[in-house]
């Protein structure tokens, strides 16, 4: 008996992990989503359209890209689009004076609005989770010292959006 709970709760587990890799491979694809769309100027039912035939669990030139979540990536994808003038504001006075958002590189402004509009709106996912996985995906990109400013930006705001879950420690 106690050895069929212990597959159950193993069996479990690794579908946990599966779906937080899936989850994981979603936030990469929604920020390379959202640079293209920022530099391009491409739109939203093109890029949808583009990453889920064409990247989302394909190889392209090489690389295997991870299977996604691909409700979770377009919830993220659309949610930013759709609450862009709110996030970028936060993230602006999140940001040290001096250097407003404008001024970041594209892919760290994906990173950070897309790691922001989860924070506020994803809140079945913990906070710390949220700021992890995206400092994981600045990591895919930049060098250190901007993950770092990811890493403070996204705990900012955090702390703004998750108050409770942020005061416990």
């Amino acid at each position: 008996m106690a050895e069929g709970k212990n597959k159950a709760a193993k069996a479990q587990e690794k579908g946990q992990e599966k779906k937080a890799n899936r989850r994981g491979a979603a936030r990469l694809a929604a920020v390379q989503a959202l640079y293209q769309m920022d530099i391009a100027g491409a739109g939203i039912n093109d890029v949808f359209a583009e990453f889920e035939s064409h990247w989302i669990g394909n190889e392209v030139e090489g690389e295997k890209y991870l299977p996604a979540e691909a409700a979770f990536f377009r919830d993220v994808v659309s949610g930013v689009v759709r609450d862009q003038a709110k996030l970028d504001p936060l993230i602006d006075d999140a940001l040290n004076k001096g250097w407003p958002l404008k001024r970041i590189d594209a892919i760290l402004r994906a990173v950070l609005r897309a790691g922001s509009y989860e924070l506020e709106h994803r809140k079945d996912v913990p906070g710390r989770v949220v700021v992890s996985e995206y400092v994981d995906v600045a990591h895919a990109f930049v060098e250190k010292d901007e993950t770092g400013m990811v890493n403070a930006v996204l705990d900012q705001i955090a702390r703004q959006f998750r108050a409770d879950e942020f005061s416990r420690g």
